[in-house]
């Protein structure tokens, strides 16, 4: 082989080193980045469950507050109507 063709050989080898470097630090930091998301996933999956379990509760109280305040309604109003 001739000398332009060892140092295309060479040039050619350093690329694919540095472009293998960087590859593998690239897969790193995108290993990383997935971890933090699924972590921010869940906390929001955690955050998600405990306001559906607040807002199970909160139906469960309000909806027999609503019916007592329209019975209580109905009885004021008969009271009303009876007392003229």
């Amino acid at each position: 082989m001739s000398d332009p063709a060892y140092i295309l050989v060479i040039i050619l080898s350093v690329f694919l080193a540095v472009s293998l470097l960087l590859s593998i630090i690239l897969l790193a930091i995108l290993i990383t980045f997935a971890r933090r998301v699924n972590a921010v996933a869940s906390s929001l999956q955690t955050t998600a469950e405990n306001v559906e379990s607040v807002v199970t509760g909160v139906s469960k109280v309000t909806s027999p507050m609503i019916i007592a305040k329209l019975i209580m309604k109905q009885f004021n109003q008969a009271s009303k109507g009876k007392g003229k």
